[in-house]
């Protein structure tokens, strides 16, 4: 009997979350559904059994890594963290082999990284499903926390009025593209030199009120949501005395807040820095949802998983 060898493996039909409009509308609406029921402890579904989550922290975490690893074991699947010392990629390793090693393995990769052109070439060459962690442009996760918190406390997330203070940054940019897919009103105020992805900025633009300010008190008036990032984010800690001068009047202080809706919620990515870009008062006053925020982390990324990962339907 004549061998056939097998030359290449199929490829696997998935889809990669890397920022927010990779799905459309309908679909974050009814991922932020099942978020919710996640959050709410009505789904008993375990989608991830007998799965497992690569998960590639080139850049350290908190949140990130304890949220996907107890989402992943709570859905019924198993998490790897991989740190560069992990992984052949810390010593210069082309992307695309890690990709295609690691889809021989697992069932799914996130990656937290640096630059945003490394997660598109991870996708380009994985034949697994692709998460965003975080780059260095944008944070999707965090803002569908975000957006679920704010569901959580002031109902639909669509027809408020979101207000960005500080840097031009992942946090920025994805609230940004949050913008772009919901229709929402949002005014980022940053200093001159800091400002958001333009190409970002001009897409929302086309189907959203979406403004750059220079004045914080300008950009909260009326404002349903108060969002703000340290100044420095990570990579950047030898610019921070000169970061802390630029950004020293977009503090998000009591003054501030006071000018948005009396109902305003505050929120924060962490870690945070406490008599920099927020005051105290703020982030443990009580219009602070910060820690639903960093909560919601998980269930936002558990739906996300079980979309991607488990075959559960939107």
């Amino acid at each position: 009997m004549a061998l056939t060898l097998e030359t290449q493996r199929p490829t696997r039909v998935h889809r990669d979350f890397l920022a927010i409009p990779d799905f459309t509308r309908d679909e974050l609406e009814s991922l932020l559904v099942l978020a919710e029921r996640m959050r709410a402890g009505e789904y008993t579904e375990r989608p991830l059994t007998g799965k497992t989550l690569a998960m590639i922290f080139m850049k350290s975490s908190t949140r990130t890594r304890v949220s996907f690893e107890v989402g992943t074991y709570q859905l019924g699947g198993h998490a790897l963290f991989l740190s560069p010392r992990d992984v052949q990629l810390g010593r210069g390793e082309p992307i695309a082999d890690t990709a295609q090693v690691l889809s021989r393995y697992v069932d799914g990769i996130m990656l937290r990284t640096f630059a945003h052109q490394d997660i598109e070439e991870l996708a380009k060459y994985a034949d697994v499903p692709v998460i965003n962690g975080l780059t260095d442009l944008l944070h999707p996760c965090q803002v569908l926390a975000d957006l679920l918190t704010v569901r959580q406390h002031l109902g639909d997330a669509s027809d408020k009025k979101y207000a960005w203070i500080g840097d031009g940054n992942n946090m920025a940019n994805s609230w940004i593209n949050a913008a772009y897919s919901f229709g929402f009103d949002l005014t980022l105020a940053c200093p001159e030199g800091y400002e958001p992805a333009d190409l970002l900025v001009a897409r929302a633009q086309k189907v959203a009120n979406v403004r750059l300010v220079r004045d914080p008190f300008e950009a909260v008036v009326g404002a349903h949501i108060v969002s703000t990032d340290v100044w420095a984010s990570m990579g950047q800690e030898q610019e921070q005395r000169e970061r802390a001068r630029i950004f020293a009047g977009y503090s998000v202080t009591p003054n501030l807040m006071r000018e948005a809706d009396k109902h305003a919620i505050f929120l924060h990515c962490l870690p945070a820095h406490r008599g920099e870009e927020v005051a105290a008062d703020v982030i443990d006053g009580p219009q602070s949802r910060v820690w639903d925020g960093a909560e919601n982390r998980l269930h936002v990324q558990k739906a996300i998983m079980a979309v991607l990962m488990g075959g559960e339907s939107l």
